[in-house]
C-alpha cells in the first residue's frame, strides 16, 4: 500500500472518497456530445421540463412519458432525473400557459419540486440520431432485425403469417391490450410497413406491402383510409397500437445507449405502458 501511495497510484476509492457528483447539465452535455448529430438549439421539445441543469443527479430513468406513475416509480428507485420522449404537461410544447392554473399541474409540479425530480425531454434528436433511436428499440423488441428490407428501419419481409396471428404477436411482444386491427384476420401477410403517422405516408407506401403496423395515428384520416382500402376489395390489413406501445421500447434503447456514456449513476428504463383497460 505504501508503494502505491508513493507512486501516486491510489484512486479515489482508496480512502473512501466519493466520486464527484454529476449534474443534470453534465448529463445533457454528455448526451449531446455522443449523439453523433449537430444539436438544434431551436428545438422547443428537447429541453428541461421540470427542474434544471444545476440539479445533482443520483440516478436516471428513461421512459416514453413523464406521467405521475413514471415519476413516482423513478423516485421510489432513487432515480431523480427522468429522460422522456414525449410531453410532461399535456401538450407537444409542454406549454405552461395552458395549464398554469390547473390544480393537477400545480400538484404535480409541487410534488416534483419536493422530491428533487428533474425531467428532460429528448424527442427530435433521438429520432434524428442515425439510426433513429425509437425505431431501433422497436425493431429490437419485435425481433425483426433480420427481416429488414434494404437496411430500412420501416420495411420488413417476415415469414408468412396471417393478419390475425401478427396482431396477436404484436400484442404479446409489446405487452399491450391496446391493439386494433382493420382487415380480414385470415389475410396472408409477409411484407410489412411500420410507422407512417401521416396519411400521405400511408398512401405513398401501402401499395408495396400487405400490412401496416403503426402508432400515433388519427382516427379520422389514417384509420378511415385503411377501412376504405379494405372496403374497396384490396387485400390489405392494418394493426394500430397505442402511441406509448410503439415508442416505449425506443426509450428502453436509450437506457442501453446511455449507460456506457454516463457510468457515474444508475440508469433504468421504466415502461410508461398503455394502462388502459377494455370491456
Amino acid at each position: 500500500g505504501a508503494g502505491l501511495v508513493a507512486n501516486g497510484m491510489v484512486g479515489n476509492f482508496a480512502f473512501g472518497q466519493s466520486v464527484k457528483p454529476i449534474t443534470a447539465k453534465e448529463v445533457v452535455d454528455r448526451i449531446k456530445a455522443n449523439l453523433g448529430i449537430p444539436w438544434q438549439y431551436s428545438t422547443y421539445r428537447d429541453n428541461f421540463k421540470i427542474g434544471g441543469p444545476d440539479s445533482v443527479v443520483h440516478g436516471i430513468a428513461s421512459s416514453f412519458g413523464a406521467n405521475w406513475r413514471v415519476l413516482q416509480l423513478a423516485n421510489k428507485a432513487g432515480l431523480n432525473m427522468v429522460v422522456v420522449h414525449e410531453p410532461t404537461f399535456y401538450s407537444d410544447g409542454d406549454r405552461i400557459d395552458l395549464v398554469k392554473d390547473d390544480p393537477l399541474y400545480k400538484a404535480k409540479q409541487h410534488w416534483a419540486d419536493l422530491n428533487n425530480i428533474v425531467v428532460w425531454r429528448i424527442h427530435d434528436h433521438w429520432h434524428a440520431r442515425k439510426p433513429d433511436g425509437i425505431r431501433t428499440g422497436w425493431i429490437r423488441a419485435a425481433g425483426w432485425d433480420q427481416y429488414r428490407v434494404n437496411d430500412s428501419l420501416n420495411d420488413f419481409k417476415i415469414p408468412e403469417t396471417t393478419l390475425g396471428e401478427l396482431a396477436k404477436e404484436t400484442a404479446r411482444k409489446f405487452d399491450t391490450k391496446s391493439v386494433r386491427v382493420i382487415g380480414d384476420p385470415a389475410l396472408k401477410v409477409s411484407t410489412v410497413r411500420t410507422g407512417g403517422r401521416a396519411i400521405a405516408q400511408i398512401m405513398d407506401n401501402l401499395a408495396n406491402f400487405d400490412c401496416l403496423i403503426s402508432n400515433d395515428n388519427r382516427e379520422y384520416d389514417t384509420y378511415e383510409y385503411m377501412r376504405d382500402i379494405v372496403a374497396s376489395g384490396q387485400k390489405k390489413g392494418a394493426i394500430f397500437t397505442s402511441h406509448s406501445t410503439g415508442e416505449d421500447t425506443g426509450m428502453e434503447e436509450f437506457e442501453r445507449w446511455a449507460k456506457p456514456i454516463i457510468p457515474e449513476v444508475p440508469i433504468k428504463f421504466i415502461p410508461t405502458t398503455d394502462e388502459f383497460w377494455t370491456v
